[in-house]
């Protein structure tokens, strides 16, 4: 449940080094997807990081096709940090059945983050995904760069996924 719009609710403390995450960011040019098992593609993206007052940001992330704009990719999930530490946590669900606990380390305005635990549907689309490691910064010039590396059955971990965005909201 969202809270009222008239009501305006303080990040919790825990979540105050994330703070430049907040808003939505929208792909500022098509992002570039390769993988040995595919043929390469662009997409353009939207990501929605929003918080109620809870130690937890809410996302979402959805990718269309840049050319057709048909829908593609979707996470959603929650992020959380460890009291005390620079520990960051990525609980996500993907449409495509995959589900990844992501754990890693706030630097700055840079999240380096690695799988640490990858489940998927008993009627996934093999290759199956056995790890994936995410690098999102805040740039200098105020945009938002995602990399995204993929290892699976058999190919071992490669970036998969570069894209930058720009705040909308």
């Amino acid at each position: 449940m969202a809270c009222p719009a008239n009501q305006t609710v303080e990040l919790n403390q825990a979540l105050l080094a994330l703070d430049w995450l907040l808003g939505t960011w929208e792909s500022d040019e098509p992002g570039e997807g390769n993988f040995p098992s595919i043929k390469p593609f662009h997409y353009i993206e939207t990501l929605n990081f929003s918080h109620v007052g809870q130690p937890v940001i809410n996302f979402t992330f959805n990718a269309f096709h840049a050319e057709t704009k048909k829908p593609m990719h979707r996470e959603c999930g929650f992020i959380r940090m460890q009291p005390g530490t620079n520990r960051v946590a990525f609980i996500i669900a993907q449409n495509s059945g995959l589900v990844e606990i992501e754990e890693g380390d706030l630097t700055g305005q840079q999240l380096n983050l690695q799988s640490q635990a990858v489940a998927r549907t008993s009627f996934a689309r093999e290759p199956y995904v056995q790890k994936i490691s995410r690098v999102i910064q805040l740039r200098s010039d105020g945009r938002l760069e995602q990399s995204v590396s993929m290892a699976t059955d058999n190919q071992p971990l490669m970036q998969h996924l570069h894209i930058t965005y720009r705040r909308s909201s």
